[in-house]
């Protein structure tokens, strides 16, 4: 078997359990799913009408295709609702939150330390440009 094509299964979900693999594939059908993260084919439909951010792309014979980030929110769900025993509604607020945070703006610190390395840059393409010259 050819080890390459497969990347660790470590996402917002964490690492893998049994030393699982998620081939490295842009979509994945619903059968798929199914075998990576352990769940039945009618939770992921189920999930998926309670959660809004999982989205499979559907084709034109209506199969669901998941990306690689529908499968790692399926993963963070999972994880949610299996380990962290949270309700649906509270999953769903948890994400929220998640969500929020990453969304929050940098601070001015962040913002002072950009601005001081893109200075340094300047500076050494300067340096460099009258080096060459």
């Amino acid at each position: 078997m050819n080890r390459d094509k497969y990347l660790p299964l470590e996402s917002i979900a964490g690492k893998a359990k049994e030393g699982r693999a998620i081939p490295d594939k842009l979509y994945f059908r619903i059968s798929e799913v199914s075998k990576l993260t352990g769940l039945e084919p009618y939770v992921l439909r189920y999930w998926e009408s309670e959660f809004r951010l999982i989205k499979p792309a559907r084709t034109k014979s209506r199969h669901r295709l998941y990306k690689r980030k529908d499968l790692d929110m399926v993963l963070e769900i999972k994880r949610l609702l299996y380990e962290e025993q949270y309700t649906i509604a509270g999953a769903k607020k948890r994400l929220e939150e998640l969500a929020r945070e990453d969304r929050k703006p940098t601070s001015e610190r962040e913002e002072i330390d950009f601005k001081k390395v893109v200075l340094h840059i300047l500076e050494e393409l300067k340096s460099l440009r009258e080096s060459l010259v």
